[in-house]
């Protein structure tokens, strides 16, 4: 194989990777950090604001046309809010989880 094509390889590869949509909980900490809400995210893509609830729930996923439009949301909000877009932003720390042991 040549190298264009090992190239061309790679490409698809990593094209693949911008279909992954991150956790449920850092698409919430996006939608918060861009102060907007469930509604705001579903008219902008498309769907009722009970989809984003189960987005965000991780209940379901999103199914296209729908899924390229918050994917491209999620990826501008995380261009925006990098700290909101690291998974563990927001996420208890097992130190703070703990309630005090007896």
């Amino acid at each position: 194989m040549s190298d264009p094509d090992r190239l061309k390889q790679v490409d698809a590869l990593l094209d693949g990777l911008d279909d992954v949509l991150p956790p449920p909980h850092v698409r919430a900490q996006l939608r918060l950090a861009a102060n907007l809400t469930q509604q705001d995210v579903a008219d902008a893509v498309g769907v009722k604001r009970l989809a984003v609830v189960r987005w965000e729930l991780g209940k379901s996923h999103p199914r296209r046309p729908q899924r390229d439009a918050y994917i491209h949301l999620l990826k501008r909000l995380a261009e925006r809010f990098p700290a909101a877009a690291e998974s563990n932003a927001g996420m208890p720390t097992p130190a703070s989880e703990s309630r005090g042991s007896g």
